[in-house]
C-alpha cells in the first residue's frame, strides 16, 4: 500500500522575534554536559551543580497563522528533487520515525561520524537525555550516564564552509543577522537544497582570493546539529534536533542535517534532563539507520522542492513579499511509502 503526504505550505511566526532571541541567548550546547542553560559560558559537569534551580528556559513561543498563497500552487514534476537513501538518516522514536536529510557539503566530517555510529548501532536504545521545550531534543547519552559518548576521536568544528557559488548555489532571499549573541553583523540568507542557510553575498566571490564565500546552515526548527563542549573541536556522538529556532547557535555549532519528516515526533519527545530532573523518564532512541543500509526495511521516498528552480521562485514570491524570516518558511516535501 502506498501512502503519500506533503508538508510545506507555510508556518508563520508572528511572535516577537527579538524577545525570543534574547531569551534563547541564555542557552548553550555542550557535549559532555549536554544542553545547558545559564550564562555566556558553556556549562560543564563541574559547574552544573551550581546552577540548580536556576536552570530555566522560556519556550520559543510562536503564534501560527495559515496563509493559502502557496497551498494552491502546483509544482511541475521536474521541480522536485529526490533524496538518495545514503543521504537519509532514519531515527525511530517512541513517537514515530524521524527522517533527516544529511548535508555532507556543509559538514562532511559530522555526517561521516553520524553515519558511522548509526552503522555500528551505537545509538540503539540510548535516550533523549536532555529535552528543552521550544529549544532542542538532545540524544546520545545513556539512562545511567547522560555524558555517555563514543571513544572515537573528537570531530573538529564545521560551523561554516567556504563555498563556490557556482558549485553550491544558495538562493538568497533576505538580509539577516549572523548570530544575535556572538556576531550581530548582517549577511545574506536563503536556501540550499531546501536547507535554510546563511552566507556572505555570493557576489563577493568575484573579489575573494579563492573565489569563495563563507556560508553556514541555520538553526531553524528541525535542524539536526552536533553538541560539543566549550572546545569548538570536541564533538563526539551527542547530537540534537531543534524544537524551535535557535539563532544564537548559528555559525557556532555544526548543523549536519535537517528533518524532512517526523518533526511532530521530535516535538513529542518527553521534556526533562536525565540526572537533574527528579522522576524524569527519558524517551528512547529505538534505532538509527542510514537509508542505504541493506538490512533496513523502513525506507521511504523523500522528495524536496528544488529551491534553485524557477518554480520555487514563483512559489516563494507571495511569501517573500510579506517580509517573513527564512525560518518561518516551510519548504515543501513529499514522502511516499
Amino acid at each position: 500500500m502506498k501512502r503519500f503526504w506533503m508538508s510545506g505550505v507555510m508556518a508563520l511566526a508572528i511572535a516577537a522575534t527579538a524577545c525570543a532571541e534574547n531569551e534563547a541567548a541564555n542557552v548553550t550546547a555542550n557535549d559532555e554536559a549536554e544542553m545547558s542553560v545559564a550564562s555566556e559560558i558553556p556549562v560543564t559537569s563541574e559547574t552544573e551543580s551550581q546552577i540548580g534551580g536556576e536552570q530555566q528556559i522560556a519556550a520559543l513561543v510562536q503564534d501560527e497563522a495559515e496563509v493559502d498563497a502557496g497551498a494552491v500552487f502546483e509544482f511541475p514534476d521536474d521541480a522536485w528533487r529526490t533524496v538518495e537513501q545514503n543521504r537519509l538518516l532514519y531515527i525511530e522514536t517512541d513517537h514515530g520515525m524521524i527522517v533527516i536529510e544529511l548535508a555532507p557539503e556543509f559538514a562532511p566530517l559530522h555526517v561521516e561520524r553520524m553515519t558511522t555510529l548509526a552503522n555500528e548501532r551505537f545509538y540503539d536504545f540510548l535516550v533523549w537525555h536532555r529535552v528543552i521545550d521550544g529549544f532542542v531534543a538532545q540524544g546520545g547519552g545513556s539512562r545511567s550516564n547522560p555524558s555517555h559518548s563514543t571513544e572515537m576521536d573528537r570531530v573538529p568544528g564545521e560551523f561554516t564552509v567556504r563555498r563556490n557559488p557556482n558549485e553550491i548555489p544558495i538562493y538568497e532571499t533576505q538580509d539577516r543577522v549572523i548570530n544575535p549573541r556572538s556576531n550581530p553583523s548582517t549577511a545574506r540568507a536563503g536556501f540550499w537544497n531546501g536547507f535554510p542557510a546563511g552566507t556572505q553575498a555570493s557576489a563577493l566571490a568575484s573579489i575573494t582570493a579563492d573565489g569563495r564565500v563563507e556560508s553556514w546552515l541555520l538553526h531553524c526548527k528541525g535542524a539536526a546539529s552536533m553538541a560539543r563542549t566549550s572546545d569548538p573541536n570536541s564533538a563526539g556522538s551527542q547530537f540534537y534536533i531543534t524544537r524551535g529556532n535557535a539563532e544564537h547557535l548559528n555559525a557556532q555549532y555544526t548543523v549536519w542535517g535537517r528533518v524532512r519528516s517526523g518533526q511532530d515526533a521530535v516535538d513529542a519527545i518527553a521534556v526533562g534532563t536525565a540526572g537533574e530532573d527528579l522522576g524524569f523518564a527519558p524517551d528512547t532512541i529505538r534505532s538509527m539507520r542510514v537509508g542505504s543500509d541493506s538490512s533496513f526495511a523502513g525506507q521511504v521516498t523523500v522528495e524536496v522542492i528544488d529551491t534553485d528552480s524557477e518554480a520555487f521562485a514563483m512559489w516563494l514570491g507571495p511569501y517573500a513579499s510579506e517580509g517573513l524570516d527564512i525560518c518561518d518558511i516551510e519548504i515543501p516535501v513529499r514522502i511516499t511509502e
